[in-house]
């Protein structure tokens, strides 16, 4: 699936160059004038890959946005990166104390953020390839642990495997027959009803809605 952005920028400017350009380069873009706006219009969607977010916004700055992600378990790990004309030092100290992953001043050319944009998700890709994470849910490779909304969840070794294949593979449709060879392995000789018997333990420790039945074709997690 695509890197998502999503900009908060209120020059509708460089918002549109912003857009229109990382949208030509293989990014799927959200794009919002304020932060109010950009709260509303995400409810629902699944959370970015990363956020670039102008400082000075009329209503909610940039620094009130962040604040609000690093409060949210499903946003308070994804990579910020600032937007703004503000050159001066203690507003660059502010944002980086606030968690922020960069910071970019105004005016920039095109090129040089889309640099920074890539070291940024290279970074933090780095720092997260043992845990794997979407919305509230938290897999943790290394300790082998899986938690919700911060609270672990009791997995036995093949629900995790089943779990960690799907949010590996997020967005793609998983055949039951994929699911036994890569979970089970190629020697299993057990029937796929298997499977089906696994993700109904998994929605009932994890709710339901994670995890999605394609009628005839398996399961994915999108």
């Amino acid at each position: 699936m695509d890197d998502i952005i999503v900009i908060v920028e209120d020059d509708e400017a460089i918002r549109t160059t912003v857009r229109y350009y990382f949208s030509s380069v293989g990014y799927t873009v959200r794009d919002y004038g304020s932060g109010e706006a950009m709260f509303a219009g995400e409810e629902g969607l699944a959370p970015p890959t990363l956020y670039l977010l102008d400082i000075m916004l009329p209503g909610m700055d940039g620094l009130d946005i962040l604040r609000r992600l690093r409060d949210v378990p499903a946003t308070a790990d994804i990579p910020v990166i600032f937007l703004t004309a503000r050159t001066a030092e203690m507003d660059r100290v502010n944002g980086l104390d606030l968690g922020a992953d960069d910071y970019v001043v105004k005016p920039f050319g095109i090129m040089e953020l889309q640099s920074r944009v890539k070291a940024v998700l290279r970074r933090t890709r780095s720092k997260t390839d043992k845990c794997l994470r979407w919305q509230d849910l938290e897999l943790d490779l290394a300790a082998y642990e899986a938690r919700k909304a911060g609270n672990p969840i009791e997995l036995t070794h093949k629900e995790f495997e089943l779990l960690r294949l799907l949010l590996s593979r997020r967005g793609e449709v998983l055949s039951r027959d994929e699911m036994l060879r890569t979970v089970w392995g190629y020697g299993y000789t057990g029937e796929t009803r298997t499977v089906d018997v696994h993700i109904k333990s998994l929605r009932q420790k994890l709710g339901e809605g994670l995890i999605t039945t394609v009628r005839g074709v398996g399961y994915r997690i999108s």
